[in-house]
């Protein structure tokens, strides 16, 4: 596992500023400048970094792809994509009305940008390893009256907003020729029949939720065909619950179905892709009358799919989107927050959140390798001074009882997470509620003070 840092900028200074910053962010776990910077001058010299010229957007993607690329060598891979909105309409009157940020609804209350990142996973760990490819962008910061249902149609895909997920499905491929292989994963917005045309090859599959009860081959309906094939099959998952939703916890029993389809191309599909396209559909039902919002997936994929297991096997892929999910909230507001930034520069608040972005990697890297049998280096995410300061805090962590120990050999990544999610509250037993990314994010914010205290104990002279 790679070590996340920056490279390549055009100022030696700058690329220090930027693993400076990001060192701060993985220790700190906020958006304030004031508060990672360690003096006035560390806060100027962020600043700084962030207004600079010669730091842009598409050097810290391109950085981030790279740190993605050293880790997938001959690996397969699931690329997760959706869109958030980073709303600052908070601090409309402070920020700085640019090309950078705009509306993010019709309402004219929302402001800010939007990100759209391909997060890569392993098909067979889930272990993360960062981000292939990413798009930010703003609209306008006027309001304009929506598109008429025709000039929706006959736009060209590439001038809609829509055309991210093309975008980035491209890109991805691009940045993962090393791979064995890769399969896309999309929400229903990616439901595009151009990006079935556009997109899959000899080792990269789409996996994509269906929106539209689409036209096949023969008229009739994907939705209908789907519900009228034989049940192939069941699972059971838990679902947690939700209180926004007033759902509790379940453990849900799905029927599932699949078979191959032809889809048709429309009148309102690009004349320059294929007037079909074959394709599985797999449809996941939940089998519970009494459930008031009962799980129903729709499948669309080019992964082939010939049996239950192929079919259960790109329901587990499916599901992964959660991750993608948990980046979001830790982005805002239930991690680093990154909406009540101080920032005045919508430019400067977009570099930001690609830092903060690259910085969650480490926080999904460290779950990850708590669960994994896998060995990583402590190095891949704590330096050999931070290595020696949890090393004298750990007893004070430990309880007296051996299940209480630390069960993990020095100069192991599990170790030192063990120390860390001890300090976010997480009450040590193995057997018990493992530690989750809030956990370990808390756990480094408390961590951050201790190592301050540790390099001042070690600066003070002694008689």
């Amino acid at each position: 596992m790679q070590t996340r840092h920056l490279t390549g900028l055009k100022d030696k200074r700058l690329t220090q500023r930027g693993n400076l910053l990001l060192n701060r962010l993985f220790a700190i776990g906020g958006q304030s400048i004031r508060q990672l910077a360690t003096s006035d001058s560390q806060a100027k010299a962020f600043y700084r970094f962030l207004a600079n010229e010669n730091v842009t957007e598409q050097d810290l993607i391109r950085n981030m792809a790279a740190n993605c690329q050293a880790c997938v060598a001959d690996r397969p891979l699931l690329c997760i994509q959706d869109s958030s909105e980073i709303n600052l309409a908070n601090h409309r009157n402070r920020l700085k009305k640019n090309d950078s940020i705009g509306l993010t609804d019709g309402s004219q209350l929302g402001l800010g940008f939007f990100i759209h990142p391909s997060l890569v996973i392993d098909a067979q760990t889930f272990m993360p390893y960062g981000f292939a490819a990413l798009k930010v962008w703003n609209r306008g910061q006027q309001w304009v009256a929506k598109a008429s249902s025709y000039q929706r149609h006959t736009t060209p895909i590439e001038q809609k907003e829509s055309y991210k997920w093309i975008e980035t499905s491209l890109h991805t491929k691009q940045a993962l020729t090393t791979a064995q292989h890769l399969v896309i994963i999309q929400d229903r917005e990616g439901d595009i029949y151009e990006q079935f045309c556009l997109v899959p090859d000899a080792r990269t599959h789409l996996l994509i939720r269906a929106k539209t009860n689409r036209t096949l081959r023969g008229k009739t309906k994907l939705f209908e065909h789907l519900a009228s094939q034989a049940q192939q099959g069941s699972y059971t998952i838990e679902v947690a619950g939700d209180k926004r939703r007033k759902t509790t916890r379940r453990t849900a029993t799905l029927a599932v179905r699949f078979c191959r389809v032809s889809l048709k191309r429309n009148q309102f599909t690009a004349k320059t892709v294929a007037d079909t396209v074959s394709l599985y559909a797999i449809e996941a039902q939940e089998v519970a009358p009494q459930v008031d919002q009962p799980i129903h997936w729709r499948l669309l994929t080019t992964w082939p799919v010939n049996t239950l297991a192929d079919a259960l096997q790109c329901l587990d892929w499916y599901s992964c989107r959660w991750l993608l999910e948990e980046v979001f909230r830790i982005v805002k507001k239930e991690g680093f927050d990154i909406e009540a930034s101080e920032l005045t520069q919508g430019k400067a608040v977009r570099k930001l959140c690609l830092l903060i972005l690259e910085t969650i990697i480490k926080l999904f890297i460290m779950q990850a390798a708590y669960d994994s049998e896998q060995e990583l280096p402590a190095g891949s995410c704590f330096s050999a001074e931070e290595q020696a300061c949890m090393e004298i805090q750990m007893p004070q962590l430990e309880g007296k009882t051996q299940k209480l120990k630390n069960p993990y050999t020095p100069s192991t990544l599990k170790r030192y997470i063990w120390v860390i999610a001890r300090l976010g509250g997480w009450n040590g037993y193995q057997s018990g509620r493992k530690p989750g990314i809030t956990t370990f994010w808390l756990g480094l914010k408390k961590f951050d003070a201790i190592v301050i205290g540790f390099t001042l104990s070690k600066d003070v002279s002694r008689r």
